[in-house]
């Protein structure tokens, strides 16, 4: 394999230091402009690669892809023409890539196969039919459990047996850059005990990665934990907004709902299962021991710095958490394993998160719910302004990146801003 752990990569693309688009990287994205219609890109630098004027260039001749696969407003088909064909896509644009494969460099249509990303939109990239949020850090549930339950059995009963997670809403997935606003739903009055409706007045981003399905099962099968990395194409930043005042009055007894459904934001660039695979990591100790077709013969975590900023309208950008994707108790393998085991089909395209992803610093808490302790601790901006919930105006941005050994794969950002009730 072209980007093997072993094997130093270099390109005849100007790439910052820093960028996270880089040739181990490569990303697909769909994306557009005045000019273009919709189309499947790759990533690097700060340049898009169009795929579908590659394909027309007959970089992909011999590969005998489907006619128009790359002219697409989702990335759906292309992924379930299967990993097979996934992998050489990318690799053959890796090897188009690399300093010394002058196919590309010197070819006439490079010009048209190469756009500055400042040049593009980029819209959702997959059509999601399902979507399913878990609830797989243990930091993050000890942390909620204290705060609303038992300080001293904060996990519930099953919760270390099991991946919890509940069905979300997938319409309301929405790409970075778009606003999302203030929702309005049912609250319990603090002071009288009654509902009361209005805007939410604890407005919460969760700092969470979610992984794209590639792969669709029969009714009735299973995923195995050892099968699993088949059916999981790649990944992307997830920010799961919540309304917390909401959801405390509505999720008993059966969860979560208005204070969920209203908005999620993704990052455009969907990063490759197998550009993350020099940063896998074990997972923490499961204990106790989970059932058997929970377990796992060889590591599913990823070491990913995962990283959460505030800026209020016209004032600076400050930086509120630092977590890691390495935390999460329950794996992508178990959470795939699980989901699938009572025959739940899964279709190209569905959306597993991961639940927020704490730490165990206080500085890592993956939420505004954990870092102000449900609005009892003030976090303080860079600015000195200070925040115990999401205000209007206030834009949430997520970012996250894998760097070892001097190689780094990152995932852009996801940002929304937050406009006011309606």
């Amino acid at each position: 394999m072209s980007d093997s752990p072993t094997k130093t990569l270099i390109t005849w693309v100007e790439v910052s230091k820093n960028s996270d688009f880089t040739i181990y990287n490569l990303p697909f994205g769909i994306f557009q402009n005045k000019k273009l219609s919709p189309r499947i890109g790759i990533a690097i630098g700060d340049k898009i690669v169009d795929l579908s004027i590659l394909d027309q260039e007959g970089f992909f001749s011999d590969m005998f892809l489907p006619e128009g696969v790359f002219l697409t407003d989702s990335l759906n088909a292309m992924i379930g023409l299967g990993k097979v064909i996934t992998k050489k896509i990318r690799e053959r644009v890796q090897n188009l890539l690399l300093a010394d494969n002058e196919k590309l460099r010197d070819h006439s249509a490079r010009g048209k196969v190469m756009l500055h990303r400042k040049e593009a939109t980029m819209l959702m990239p997959v059509k999601i039919g399902d979507y399913t949020d878990f609830y797989s850090s243990k930091e993050h549930a000890t942390n909620v459990g204290k705060m609303f339950r038992d300080p001293e059995n904060a996990l519930l009963p099953n919760w270390k047996h099991l991946p919890v997670g509940y069905h979300g809403r997938a319409s309301s997935i929405i790409p970075s850059g778009v606003p999302i606003t203030r929702p309005k739903g049912q609250t319990k009055d603090p002071e009288t005990g009654s509902p009361v409706f209005g805007p939410s007045q604890k407005l919460d981003f969760e700092l969470e990665l979610a992984f794209i399905t590639g792969k669709s099962t029969k009714l009735g099968d299973s995923v195995s934990t050892a099968d699993a990395e088949d059916y999981i194409f790649g990944f992307v930043l997830f920010n799961d907004w919540s309304a917390r005042d909401i959801q405390a009055w509505e999720y008993v007894p059966l969860g979560p709902f208005l204070g969920k459904s209203f908005a999620s934001s993704i990052s455009p660039w969907v990063v490759t299962l197998e550009a993350l695979e020099r940063f896998k990591v074990g997972s923490p100790v499961q204990d106790p021991e989970v059932l058997d077709y929970l377990k796992c013969e060889k590591p599913h975590s990823f070491d990913i710095q995962l990283e959460a900023y505030i800026q209020p309208e016209e004032d600076k950008i400050s930086k509120v958490c630092t977590s890691n994707f390495k935390n999460m108790y329950w794996n992508v393998a178990q959470q795939l394993a699980h989901h699938t085991v009572n025959g739940c089909n899964i279709n190209v395209g569905d959306m597993m998160a991961s639940g927020t992803i704490s730490g165990q610093e206080p500085d890592s808490f993956g939420s505004m719910l954990e870092l102000s302790w449900n609005g009892k601790e003030a976090v303080k901006l860079d600015s000195g302004a200070e925040r115990m919930f999401i205000e209007d105006g206030d834009t949430v941005i997520m970012k996250g990146f894998a760097e070892k050994d001097g190689i780094r794969v990152g995932f852009g950002e996801v940002k929304a801003k937050v406009l006011p009730a309606k």
